[in-house]
């Protein structure tokens, strides 16, 4: 094993660690906005019924 490779390799896990925390953040985010939304369109419609 090179030298090179004590850098390349936790550069790329660390590299994955950001996108993969980016990517995780926004897809929660959207998440919770749906849900959100879900309760807010099932409030409304009882509400519009009773």
């Amino acid at each position: 094993m090179t030298s090179g490779h004590f850098i390349f390799i936790p550069a790329v896990l660390l590299v994955g660690l950001v996108i993969g925390w980016i990517l995780g953040s926004r897809a929660a985010r959207d998440a919770y906005a749906m849900e959100l939304r879900r309760r807010e369109e099932r409030a409304a419609k009882k509400a519009s019924q009773a």
